[in-house]
């Protein structure tokens, strides 16, 4: 047995959901990159058509089985969230700070935490209502609604998280009885079939370096979900949501090394109250 397998289910799920954050993160600083070589809808369309194109291939054995879910609306409805949460975020990341934009899009999890019990009954007690409360302030702190500096492009992260808030609840809904590769497969074929619809009219030929990044796109893009499907079906949402917080690290790193972007106090200081609010709930509630 591997020493992964040795783990309990909850350190997996940690384990995995930070994996998947690393390749979140990854693939956002890709497709920043890419936007401004090709736009945003072709962006969209290799990273959701690439995955699409993988996993069929991958689940191609497995036909015409993988296909059946017993929610297909609900796939359909998480797919949604997911794209638009993907739209959102790639239309803040090619205009703000790539850790700016991760700073607010990482108020998430404490959506995660409050959808988790109004609609999936896990337990919301008062400590959880704190880190809501707190990472929202941290949201603000970071946006400065209304200061010199703020950007209306903000407003899209934001959007963003509380999308991708309701992909993720749908997901560990659904994650309790779909395999994992029909989830991953529906996520990609949703977005696929409406980015390929409005492709014609956006379409711009990419060069060689872009066509690279097109790949690195896919690849990120593909491990990311899929590690996260495995791990919401391992974990409660509100136990590894606290874990994207490492996002800010993998972010601010990857903005430093590839766009010279460097966070200002009241960035750093947004996403530390963010952060501290979601890894103060996770440890207040792993103790009691």
């Amino acid at each position: 047995m591997s020493r992964f397998q040795a783990l309990s289910p909850a350190s997996r799920a940690i384990v995995l959901m930070i994996a998947a954050i690393f390749c979140f993160t990854a693939m956002d600083a890709t497709a920043k990159a890419l936007t401004p070589r090709v736009g945003l809808v072709p962006t969209l369309w290799a990273r959701y058509a690439g995955q699409t194109l993988v996993v069929l291939v991958m689940v191609a054995h497995r036909m015409p089985g993988i296909l059946k879910t017993r929610y297909p609306k609900l796939q359909a409805m998480r797919s949604a969230f997911l794209l638009v949460a993907t739209g959102c975020f790639f239309v803040g990341i090619a205009n703000i700070g790539l850790a700016q934009a991760t700073a607010i899009m990482d108020v998430n999890p404490v959506l995660i935490t409050l959808g988790a019990a109004l609609f999936l009954k896990e337990r919301l007690g008062p400590r959880r209502l704190f880190g809501i409360v707190a990472a929202l302030i941290g949201a603000m702190i970071v946006i400065r609604p209304g200061g010199d500096v703020f950007s209306p492009y903000a407003i899209f992260p934001l959007v963003a998280a509380a999308c991708y808030s309701g992909y993720a609840l749908a997901t560990r809904f659904v994650g309790r009885d779909e395999d994992v590769w029909t989830s991953l497969l529906y996520t990609g074929l949703f977005g696929s079939v409406v980015l390929s619809i409005l492709l014609p009219g956006a379409w711009v030929r990419p060069d060689a370096q872009s066509l690279a990044l097109m790949g690195t796109l896919i690849l990120f893009g593909t491990l990311s979900q899929l590690l996260l499907i495995k791990a919401l079906s391992q974990g409660e949402a509100g136990l590894i949501a606290p874990f994207a917080y490492a996002g800010l690290i993998f972010a601010s790193i990857w903005g430093m090394i590839f766009f010279d972007e460097f966070p200002d106090l009241w960035t750093i200081i947004g996403a530390l109250v963010i952060a501290g609010a979601g890894i103060y709930v996770w440890h207040r509630e792993t103790r009691a």
